[in-house]
């Protein structure tokens, strides 16, 4: 099946700022207990390329958490290898978001996740599998919950890439030759 993705925009401004105040109210946030700020709808959409499974959740709303919503978040970006799920970085779902409003996508066009949580086991074999110059860490984001490989259809990874730099969250790993870009909730690098 040929992928036909659509033409390539630069940043917007507009998204850019929409991104950026976004990250800004949830980077703001002291810790996770404590609410967004506002009353938008905070809204995720994610497919797991290798399961197909997908999940259109909303995780805040008029200022505070879902429950449901982060549950469903939660199994949705698991370790697929071993069913495992985690508690997700509720910084990182944010940054997802705001990512996607930078890259001025609709609210539920669907990020491809290459990887979310890895649990130790996972993330040992894959290690032990390629070595340490696969980009795989000991001590992975991933393990955290604070870590996703991503990749948003129909938006070029050099895009993707740029736009996640812009937003200065986190970690952000670019991996062209294997189709996707790392973001993480970890200190501002950049790889």
């Amino acid at each position: 099946m040929a992928v036909v993705s659509a033409p390539q925009r630069s940043l917007s401004r507009r998204g850019l700022l929409g991104g950026l105040a976004g990250l800004g109210a949830i980077a703001a946030m002291p810790g996770p207990a404590h609410a967004l700020a506002g009353t938008r709808e905070w809204r995720l959409a994610i497919r797991n390329v290798h399961t197909n499974e997908s999940v259109d959740a909303v995780f805040a709303r008029g200022g505070q958490f879902v429950p449901e919503g982060l549950a469903e978040l939660n199994h949705g970006l698991r370790d697929w290898r071993t069913g495992e799920a985690t508690v997700m970085d509720r910084k990182l779902l944010a940054l997802l978001v705001s990512l996607r409003r930078t890259l001025d996508v609709g609210d539920n066009r669907k990020i491809d996740l290459i990887s979310g949580y890895r649990s130790p086991k996972t993330n040992a074999s894959l290690r032990a599998r390629g070595g340490a110059h696969t980009g795989v860490a000991s001590q992975s984001q991933h393990m955290l919950g604070k870590a996703t490989d991503i990749m948003v259809p129909g938006v070029s990874l050099d895009r993707l890439h740029s736009a996640a730099l812009a937003l200065g969250g986190g970690g952000v790993g670019f991996y062209p030759r294997d189709g996707f870009v790392h973001v993480d909730t970890g200190r501002v690098r950049h790889w």
